[in-house]
């Protein structure tokens, strides 16, 4: 019993090692005390460390005095080390639950390594501890077995993604937390300067320019796993402070990264025992917004959107025949199996509408017994419901729920309430799906910024065929760019990225910059692509999002080994917290 994980420690096997073949050893164990219990003169310990639990037997005519007598008044979470023989346990004592449970140990010695005041919850899978208490004593929270599992996990997967990127080439570069801010779709964490009064580093929201650089340098294949910074709203699948994957490479086309990308994550799911079936489909991003209203559908369920305009342009329903008659569009979603629920329930779902921009939400009701339940079907001819029914495959117990608005907010409000109809109806999804969206646009159009923005970011490079309508018509524009899907959520997105810098300096005028301004903020960038830059591309993989989905949570604190809260705090340490005022004065700063 001589490997790596027992050599230079206290113990000679952990606790989630030993086996029937074990019978007869003399072991070392150490971890922590879980539960005790006094049958009738035997004392019975569960032992537990990062590997497992052993059930420890203490039997006095087997100890000492002192020893037996330290078993008796242990405390949860006392840290123990414990010398004893592995024996099998009798028939009737085998724990099918445990994968040590056909063995146990007989003590011969007990050492109380530490002590613990009372924990402030049970260190168990399966606790209704509020998330707070779990992050405000995070290091308990990390000895509980699933938090384990989840860090393995992480390691697992970084361990295989660098192994697969090794093969294929690249080479690991750190690049700087200290650089400058630069203006790439969320607000930057800014660190003042001490040697530069007034003047401040932003930490990287990503190494997008830095890769970049790389390539002009010569790197040609680039990988880090990177951790960046985002001053946004949070909510369970987003961080302040996160890790991505970043990857680059020279000489390259859109196909090239994709196909690469799809080799590394084959090799890594089946790191973690997962068997997905590869070259990965296709989605062009206009397919995906009228399927499913996002960029990032999940495609294990159906409940997909029907675009029902034409059926609808001149229907007595004015919402929906002015909708339609003004260039807007009337989509619907077939929610079966909702059809008996109440008038009440139904219109509750509004409220999801209205989050997402709706003015309102008109639904139909097709109850099991036959009704057909709506305040608007009186609008409707004959040959228009029935068109309606036939287009949305209609049988008794479906719900139909509609948006009516321009395309972006009627796609956006019924594809949160796909979502959520699918979790109410407990609609099946089972495994993981992955999948690339592509044909991205190159721009969209800011209603509160009044302007123009890259629908990936500004370095993604314009289709050739549509450079010469940056300046007219930014909208028409496509890009080559690609983000991967996995279970309707965006696992990473990519691009080829501009190499020319004439090509740079139009699109960052299109989303508003002057030339000084570009300068300023980008000149260093602009420089790399004039001398040289060869054709490069790339991806990111948001590595905690990653783990979530592959260890089934619903949140990426879950896989952070110390997260912060919805409000970007952490309840353990008190981070963020105040500085003295010599602190400020230091960086040319003043108190509020």
């Amino acid at each position: 019993m001589t490997d790596f994980i027992n050599e230079f420690c206290m113990h000679s096997a952990t606790d989630g090692q030993l086996r029937l073949e074990n019978v007869g050893e003399e072991v070392t164990l150490t971890g922590w005390a879980w539960h005790t219990r006094d049958h009738g003169g035997l004392i019975f310990i569960d032992l537990r460390d990062r590997a497992g639990y052993t059930q420890i037997v203490v039997d006095p005519d087997c100890v000492s005095a002192e020893d037996f007598s330290t078993a008796e008044h242990l405390g949860r979470e006392y840290v123990l080390k414990v010398v004893g023989k592995v024996r099998a346990r009798d028939a009737e004592a085998v724990n099918p639950n445990m994968a040590t449970g056909e063995i146990e140990v007989l003590a011969s010695a007990i050492d109380v390594l530490n002590t613990s005041v009372t924990p402030p919850f049970s260190i168990e899978d399966g606790i209704e501890t509020d998330e707070t208490t779990r992050m405000k004593w995070r290091y308990l929270d990390l000895r509980r077995p699933e938090m384990y599992e989840s860090l393995h996990l992480r390691h697992t997967v970084a361990q295989a993604l660098r192994t697969a990127l090794n093969a294929r080439g690249f080479l690991e570069v750190e690049t700087p937390i200290l650089a400058n801010s630069t203006p790439e779709g969320a607000r930057d964490y800014i660190v003042p300067s001490r040697p530069n009064p007034g003047k401040f580093y932003a930490l990287p929201q990503s190494p997008q320019q830095f890769k970049q650089m790389l390539m002009a340098g010569g790197i040609e294949r680039y990988y880090q796993i990177a951790r960046c910074f985002r001053d946004e709203d949070l909510r369970a699948d987003r961080q302040p402070e996160f890790t991505q994957v970043d990857v680059e490479m020279s000489f390259v086309e859109g196909d090239d990264v994709i196909v690469m990308m799809e080799g590394v994550l084959q090799e890594t799911l089946a790191a973690v025992g997962i068997d997905h079936e590869f070259p990965l489909r296709r989605m062009p991003y206009a397919e995906a917004m009228d399927r499913f209203g996002t960029d990032r559908p999940d495609t294990r369920f159906g409940m997909e959107l029907v675009n029902i305009t034409d059926i609808v342009k001149d229907t007595g329903f004015k919402v929906f025949s002015s909708v339609a008659q003004s260039g807007g569009i009337v989509k619907a979603i077939n929610a079966k199996g909702a059809g008996d629920w109440s008038r009440g329930e139904v219109e509750k779902l509004a409220d999801i509408a209205a989050e997402n921009g709706a003015k309102g939400m008109a639904w139909v009701a097709f109850t099991t017994d036959g009704q057909e339940k709506s305040p608007i079907k009186k609008f409707f001819t004959d040959e228009e419901w029935a068109a309606l029914k036939e287009a949305m495959d209609v049988q008794p117990g479906d719900l139909l729920l509609f948006a009516a608005d321009k395309p972006a907010v009627a796609n956006a409000v019924l594809s949160a309430l796909r979502l959520h109809m699918a979790d109410a109806l407990d609609v099946p999804r089972e495994g993981h799906e992955l999948l690339w969206v592509v044909d991205f646009p190159m721009f969209k159009y800011d209603e509160d910024e009044k302007k123009y923005a890259a629908e990936h970011h500004p370095f993604t490079h314009v289709l050739n065929e549509d450079l010469d309508k940056l300046e007219t018509d930014p909208l028409a524009c496509g890009s080559y760019s690609y983000d991967i899907v996995m279970d309707g959520f965006e696992l990473g997105g990519g691009s080829i990225r501009i190499h020319n810098a004439e090509e740079q300096r139009r699109v960052l005028r299109v989303c508003g910059l002057s030339d000084e301004q570009i300068d300023e903020k980008f000149g260093h960038l602009i420089h790399a692509l004039e001398l040289g830059c060869p054709p490069h591309g790339g991806i990111a993989l948001g590595l905690d999002r990653f783990i979530m989905l592959l260890g089934g949570k619903s949140s990426i604190r879950d896989v952070i080994a110390f997260p912060k809260t919805s409000s970007a705090s952490d309840p353990m340490t008190g981070a963020p917290n105040e500085v003295t005022g010599r602190q400020l004065k230091e960086v040319s700063l003043r108190p509020l």
